[in-house]
């Protein structure tokens, strides 16, 4: 029996049931098929495509058109999992009314269930603009990858007390401005744990410690199959890539030795239709 489609009202019950929230994060068909299958509640369309799928050095170069086609594929291999897809860089900066315009186009040609962007009290109008429109937006604070930059690199985010204040000043202002849920990453333990308790919305952290409502990682960190580096929060679960690089090997050497195809692998065909050719 399927299971039922996941929803806002749902993971919100979670929440207060304190039963841990799963996120997977999926980028085409055949991912979202083997998030759904492993129970997955959530499944994030993440920009981090860019890096795992697409080879770019960080997810700025990520598009909106490439998002559509991620979103779109994973709506078509998944059923029950409530999907997010991210806004990339510079789809909801420029003004309210283009990050609406493609939070819509999110939602109606990609066919995700919520849109999730980066940032906190100065993202707050545009959080509150978009669900106004009736779409529902998951936060991200912490660190913001598309802003790693500014932050001056990829790195732990609210360690001292000015900085945690912002970083809790974030989460507060994501959710007064109507986001249903909110990404917290890299951010210190018991700093993450204080937000989880402050907020009615489901937390979900990746690198932010276990007391978050939810966890994310990343598919092919989970999977071991993303190797240019390795995050101390991930943990990988098995090594995919060593596996499918030595599957692959095989298939070429059997290639080059004739061993493949067999006979097996071939069609007959009758031999008095071969002589009228």
């Amino acid at each position: 029996m399927d299971r039922p489609k996941v929803t806002i009202p749902a993971l919100r019950e979670m929440k207060a049931r304190g039963e841990k929230i799963v996120m997977h994060t999926a980028y085409n068909h055949w991912q979202a098929q083997m998030a759904e299958l492993a129970g997955a509640d959530t499944i994030l369309v993440g920009d981090s495509a860019g890096m795992v799928e697409h080879g770019f050095t960080s997810t700025v170069p990520v598009t909106m058109e490439m998002m559509l086609l991620h979103c779109a594929a994973v709506v078509r291999g998944s059923r029950s999992p409530f999907i997010i897809g991210d806004m990339p860089f510079m789809s909801y900066e420029v003004s309210i009314q283009e990050a609406v315009r493609n939070a819509g186009r999110l939602v109606k040609e990609g066919g995700v269930d919520a849109v999730k962007l980066e940032g906190g009290t100065s993202r707050a109008q545009t959080i509150e603009a978009i669900v106004r429109a009736g779409i529902p937006v998951v936060g991200h604070v912490g660190l913001t990858p598309q802003s790693a930059t500014q932050l001056g690199g990829f790195k732990v985010q609210g360690k001292d007390r000015e900085r945690a204040r912002q970083v809790l000043e974030d989460a507060m202002a994501v959710q007064e401005a109507g986001a249903c849920m909110v990404v917290l990453e890299c951010v210190p333990t018991p700093l993450a744990k204080v937000i989880t308790e402050r907020l009615s919305i489901p937390t979900v952290g990746i690198g932010a410690g276990p007391h978050c409502d939810g966890q994310v990682l990343v598919f092919h960190d989970v999977l071991g199959i993303f190797d240019a580096f390795k995050p101390k929060f991930v943990k990988r679960y098995m090594n995919c890539r060593d596996a499918m690089i030595q599957a692959l090997r095989e298939y070429t050497q059997e290639v080059r030795s004739a061993a493949f195809p067999g006979e097996e692998h071939g069609f007959s065909m009758d031999e008095d239709q071969l002589e009228g050719l």
